[in-house]
């Protein structure tokens, strides 16, 4: 029998610079009052819940520490984090086997525990793994998400804001697709506050849209690996995109978020995992939600969900 969820308490797998990222974060943001921290080096965990922990008195009581599976038994939320890191001119792609290895370890395990909330997967590459969580757990696919292109679509919203010279909060903009390489910027829905794009950018005084968008979207693209090339990894980022995905389980806010679950015949892509924006609450993906793309778009989000397709079908992974 399924025991109860503490919705005030959160676990984290693996605790390496975006486990412990994340840890951090989470604690600022007093979403959670437990947070237990796992990985395969049980000192790393105890030293980085230990360090986090003496920042408590300034931001509000709390308990964090260093765990094993059967303490997540009762987590509302399971984040993992576990994998091998991308290295300088590696895409996300090239993570995939040894990280697909390291799931058929880690996944077992959670179930075993007896787990039953909702699984945020937030490994790279993020597409693949959300897949390979669903099928390696039997989890429902509503629980189990990916964190998508949460965080490509912040910062597309920040390199925008920085071009246009206005708040980021007041731009409406998905990335989609994968989270990688083949990623899409919606730009036939964008706008700012109601305002389409083009319009917003003519006030603006830039006038050379096609060539604008496409600089944009390509600096987006490839920001992480520039980061990667100058400090090894992306963290921050990261971690307060989960943050933001927290927020909207926690608070059951319905909030759109773009994060990565398994597609069923949506724009003619089944059968694999990638980002499109979605409802999100307490009981994890309530559904997707149809945003305008025109057939330039449509086509290219094909051809993102058949990359993915290319890596999956030789993974093997059984689809049950």
């Amino acid at each position: 029998m399924e025991g109860q969820l503490n919705p005030k308490k959160a676990a984290i797998i693996g605790c390496g610079f975006v486990g412990s990222a994340t840890a951090f974060t989470l604690m600022q943001s007093r979403l959670f009052s437990e947070i237990v921290l796992l990985d395969a080096n049980f000192e790393k965990a105890d030293g980085e819940a230990k360090d986090i922990s003496h920042g408590i008195p300034f931001s509000g009581q709390m308990k964090i520490y260093a765990g094993d599976y059967k303490d997540i038994r009762d987590a509302s939320i399971l984040m993992i984090t576990a994998g091998a890191n991308q290295k300088p001119h590696e895409t996300r792609l090239d993570l995939v086997q040894k990280n697909v290895a390291i799931y058929k370890s880690i996944i077992p395990e959670i179930v075993a525990s007896g787990f039953h909330g909702i699984l945020l997967v937030i490994s790279n590459p993020v597409d693949i793994l959300t897949y390979a969580a669903v099928k390696l757990s039997g989890f429902p696919e509503r629980q189990v998400i990916g964190s998508g292109t949460v965080l490509d679509t912040a910062r597309l919203k920040y390199t925008l804001s920085e071009h246009l010279k206005v708040d980021s909060r007041s731009i409406h903009s998905f990335i989609i697709g994968e989270h990688g390489d083949s990623e899409i910027v919606a730009w036939s829905s964008t706008n700012v506050s109601g305002i389409p794009l083009n319009d917003f950018c003519e006030m603006r005084g830039h006038f050379n849209h096609e060539e604008a968008m496409h600089q944009i979207g390509e600096n987006v693209k490839n920001s992480a690996y520039e980061i990667i090339s100058k400090k090894q990894a992306t963290y921050y980022g990261i971690a307060m995109s989960v943050k933001r995905i927290c927020e909207c389980i926690v608070r059951n806010e319905k909030s759109i978020l773009p994060v990565s679950s398994i597609m069923h015949g949506e724009y003619g892509i089944d059968s694999i995992a990638l980002s499109m924006p979605a409802i999100l609450g307490m009981d994890g993906i309530e559904t997707h939600v149809p945003i305008s793309l025109n057939e330039e778009e449509i086509k290219r989000l094909q051809h993102s969900g058949d990359t993915l397709k290319k890596v999956l079908y030789e993974l093997k992974i059984d689809r049950q």
